[in-house]
């Protein structure tokens, strides 16, 4: 039910973009703002809308009632407490065991060429 309603909600929320670019530009898009007669056109007869100006006020209606049903059905539905990654780490190779031989207890615990490469010897110029 939850990807029906995200298709629908892609639907038409791509005709609404089309038919809103379909829609012709008065050029005075800010007018109302200014003092302009920009009131006056949306209580004019030119103001009530033609076609295209109705059918964005109906997609935009079904836009935001699906995205209300669409939040009441994500809100109700359960929420999985494991992730991902929990069934990948359950499902991943066993841990190889520690095969690194034990060192002797005889062994001196450094040696020369790791006392050498400690140390490195840098010749100096002269």
């Amino acid at each position: 039910m939850g990807s029906v309603l995200l298709v629908l909600q892609l639907i038409v929320a791509i005709f609404l973009v089309a038919v809103i670019l379909m829609q012709r530009s008065n050029g005075g898009a800010l007018s109302g703002l200014g003092g302009d007669s920009g009131i006056g056109g949306l209580i004019s007869a030119r103001g009530k809308g033609n076609i295209l100006t109705r059918i964005t006020a109906v997609l935009a209606t079904l836009f935001f009632a699906l995205s209300m049903a669409i939040s009441i059905y994500f809100s109700r539905v359960e929420v999985k407490t494991s992730s991902i990654v929990d069934g990948v780490a359950n499902s991943a190779a066993p841990v190889a065991e520690n095969n690194i031989p034990a060192q002797e207890e005889n062994a001196p615990e450094t040696s020369e060429a790791q006392e050498e490469s400690a140390n490195p010897q840098v010749p100096v110029a002269e």
